[in-house]
């Protein structure tokens, strides 16, 4: 995670990064957004890093290597869709296993893989331009996204009175995993869903361009994705759970909590929403926009299913309490 602001949502990941923001001072003033951005020539330079660790990120016996190297970069784009970026290129450092056997067909483990990555990559427009290759006791891979933007959104431009948006359905991500957890077969849609993320460019762009406030890609789940959104803006954020969108099966509270999305939560102007702006963002991108609530002046998030509040869901968590 890179980027501006040092406001996070909580949590014990959040926590650590917080004194790491402490330990490392004025040298690390601007860490906290979805992209580093660095002004270069009358442009913007978008900057990502986003790493995928076997048995943490990852197992092989759920997913192939190219699917691995798909699913690693496809997280590291999405953040260049948060901030309405348009993807150059990426660099991938890759760990592999040398100290035994693993082939898919004729090919090696890091052929594979690299094979997804480049797949990836060519699905938004990008490349590979370089990387480094090590032995690891398991598979590691580490995705740098590069990309420009014309006006990039960061997480905390959000202002009281905008709308509250999201893109897609949710809750695919989470079906999938608690059908490979339960030892179930995935139909080739919801497969497709967990191994093939779309990181969600056009729709970045569309928004940035048409005055998206502040726009966070939902990979920790969108209850704790808008509390980050909350923190930066220093706003606070209202979510009616009935009103988001969700995969068939999927309960709205499991689609709160289902990480991975790669979605983008974006607020926009109270205008957006009168002005048949999701029906225009369809008409572009192919994709549904549901307004799920609004940001509002009061602090935190509140989160209510039918008029109900209810307890915001966790978000994924590296580190989380014992």
């Amino acid at each position: 995670m890179t980027g501006r602001s040092l406001r996070l949502g909580p949590g014990g990941e959040f926590d650590r990064l917080r004194a790491i923001f402490a330990t490392l001072g004025a040298a690390g003033r601007d860490l906290g957004d979805d992209c580093a951005l660095l002004p270069v020539g009358g442009r913007t330079l978008a900057i990502s890093l986003d790493l995928s660790l076997e048995g943490v990120h990852f197992r092989t016996d759920w997913l192939s290597f190219r699917e691995i190297g798909w699913r690693a970069t496809a997280a590291a784009l999405s953040d260049l869709a948060a901030d309405g970026a348009t993807p150059l290129g990426v660099l991938v450092s890759l760990g592999v296993p040398g100290n035994r056997q693993r082939r898919l067909g004729n090919a090696s483990t890091a052929v594979q893989i690299m094979a997804g990555v480049g797949a990836a990559a060519r699905s938004v427009g990008a490349s590979v331009l370089g990387g480094d290759l090590a032995r690891a006791s398991r598979c590691l891979v580490d995705v740098c996204a590069l990309g420009v933007a014309q006006r990039p959104v960061r997480r905390g431009g959000a202002r009281p009175g905008d709308g509250l948006w999201v893109t897609g359905r949710l809750g695919g991500a989470g079906l999938a995993l608690a059908a490979l957890r339960g030892g179930r077969r995935l139909t080739p849609v919801l497969r497709r869903r967990f191994a093939h993320p779309v990181p969600r460019i056009a729709a970045g762009r569309w928004l940035a361009r048409r005055g998206a406030r502040a726009m966070i890609d939902i990979s920790d789940g969108l209850a704790g994705d808008a509390g980050h959104l909350a923190a930066a803006s220093g706003v606070g954020i209202a979510i009616e759970l009935e009103r988001v969108p969700r995969w068939p099966g999927v309960t709205p509270l499991a689609a709160a909590q289902s990480g991975e999305e790669y979605e983008l939560l974006v607020a926009m102007p109270r205008s957006f929403g009168t002005g048949g702006g999701a029906r225009a963002f369809r008409r572009a991108t192919g994709l549904p926009l549901t307004r799920i609530g609004a940001c509002t002046a009061g602090p935190g998030l509140r989160i209510t299913d039918d008029g109900r509040p209810i307890t915001p869901p966790p978000g994924f968590d590296h580190f989380p309490p014992r």
